[in-house]
């Protein structure tokens, strides 16, 4: 696949990933930190009986970087135009966490969506004071942020690596010695490998798949999550209900820690509201993590079919 350039203003472009020639548009959005790169694989089936087009948002991949961008009206209304300019018809819009929020904005504020699949999108989790409590701003967020007060390490890749929350799930008996293994394996591999994406041994592949694209990641996207100004003015409740199109809602494992962090993307509550505010959307639950598509892809491909 070669990434194409959509010009939105002589200051802004997104990039994207057109594959496939027949049959009805498809246009995915990822999630924060990650790339179009995330659904590659599962779009390789897709592509036999569907146009597919993988939409870079700001921040990402081949899209422009710079956070006056990092707003979700704002990568939203030009998403609006590329799907209106460069497609010319509507689609079947699916978007994977941060995506599905701005994948719900674009159905909600144009005529673009005949159909709308929200992959474990984040609603109301994600807005306000509820944000402090969920593993994306104790994670990704807080990361990005202290990133960016820092001058130390250039490397976002390997300092996110050496300062996930993730590190929390192992033993704590034996969490610093695994630490300084794997962290030093990270460093030699991105000492070798500037440009790729992460692999460290004995580390889970299905977590490494987080690293996707985090090579084209702007730290500062996580900030705007991190202060709220992504979500800055806009009022999910309103939003969902202005959705007309047929809905469909991917809901991963709810999980909530022994402390009350939210581990998950929404809760069952939050899922409840949200199929409530839409006035046409199912749901199907995934027994697996956020990411459905790279966890349960065989699954994830049976929705379109």
């Amino acid at each position: 696949m070669h990434l194409k350039k959509f010009n939105v203003s002589h200051d802004r472009e997104i990039g994207y990933y057109r594959v496939g020639t027949g049959g009805s548009p498809i246009v995915f959005v990822h999630a924060q930190s990650t790339s179009s790169e995330s659904y590659f694989e599962v779009v390789k089936k897709l592509s036999a009986n569907h146009q597919i087009y993988l939409l870079d948002c700001y921040g990402h991949g081949g899209s422009s970087h710079r956070p006056g961008l990092y707003h979700l009206q704002k990568i939203g209304d030009d998403m609006i135009k590329l799907i209106n300019d460069l497609i010319g018809v509507p689609v079947t819009l699916v978007g994977h966490s941060s995506g599905g929020l701005i994948a719900a904005y674009i159905a909600s504020k144009s005529n673009c969506c005949a159909k709308l699949i929200l992959e474990d999108a984040p609603f109301f989790a994600s807005q306000g004071d509820r944000r402090f409590n969920t593993y994306n701003y104790v994670d990704l967020s807080t990361v990005c942020h202290n990133f960016l007060l820092q001058k130390k390490e250039t490397d976002f890749v390997l300092y996110y690596f050496k300062n996930q929350y993730a590190w929390n799930f192992f033993p704590e008996k034996n969490r610093h010695k695994m630490k300084q293994k794997l962290v030093a394996s990270a460093e030699r591999y991105r000492r070798k490998h500037p440009d790729k994406n992460l692999k460290v041994m004995f580390w889970p592949k299905s977590a490494l798949k987080a690293f996707y694209g985090m090579n084209q990641y702007d730290p500062r996207f996580g900030e705007a999550f991190f202060s709220d100004s992504f979500n800055q003015g806009i009022d999910y409740e309103t939003l969902l209900s202005e959705i007309s199109c047929p809905t469909l809602f991917l809901k991963a494992k709810t999980n909530i820690n022994e402390e009350g962090l939210q581990l998950c993307a929404l809760t069952d509550e939050d899922l409840e509201k949200v199929v409530c505010l839409i006035p046409d959307c199912r749901t199907l639950r995934f027994d697996c993590g956020h990411g459905i598509h790279l966890e349960k892809p065989k699954e994830f491909l049976s929705i379109f079919s």
